[in-house]
């Protein structure tokens, strides 16, 4: 029997996730399953990928065949690379965590002034530019 690892298809018409799973090649994309061994979320920001590591290992180890999209999501959460003996291997899956420290720094990045703030920042400004002109005024007299 020949076996792969793939894309179980969910979700509505333009909301698509999918079940990563264990599946005999000759069933039907959305059809019985073997096992179920992951999810992967390509609508959310970031991109949710999870997978059983484990699992996933003993399948590919007993000569499970990834189809093309399911290797690129194993390749991106380092599970290719332990099948393939890489020791460096390691995920690149950016996760919600990450995500929300981005979103921290860019929000310090760009801090929206509250309406008081703005007001009182001419007054402020005016007042430097009247002590800029004093010091020059002394600075010629001299």
């Amino acid at each position: 029997m020949a076996v792969k690892i793939r894309l179980k298809r969910l979700g509505k018409i333009r909301a698509p996730y999918y079940r990563i799973v264990v599946a005999d090649s000759r069933t039907k994309r959305d059809g019985r399953v073997i096992e179920e061994i992951g999810k992967y979320h390509p609508t959310q920001e970031p991109s949710l990928i999870e997978v059983d590591s484990e699992r996933a290992q003993y399948w590919l180890g007993v000569g499970a065949q990834p189809t093309e999209q399911v290797r690129a999501l194993l390749k991106l959460t380092g599970d290719w690379g332990t099948f393939k003996g890489d020791k460096d291997a390691v995920s690149t899956v950016r996760t919600a965590e990450t995500k929300a420290a981005f979103e921290a720094d860019a929000a310090k990045a760009s801090v929206i002034k509250p309406k008081e703030e703005k007001k009182a920042e001419p007054a402020a400004e005016a007042a430097a530019d009247a002590d800029e002109a004093a010091a020059s005024d002394d600075a010629a007299a001299e």
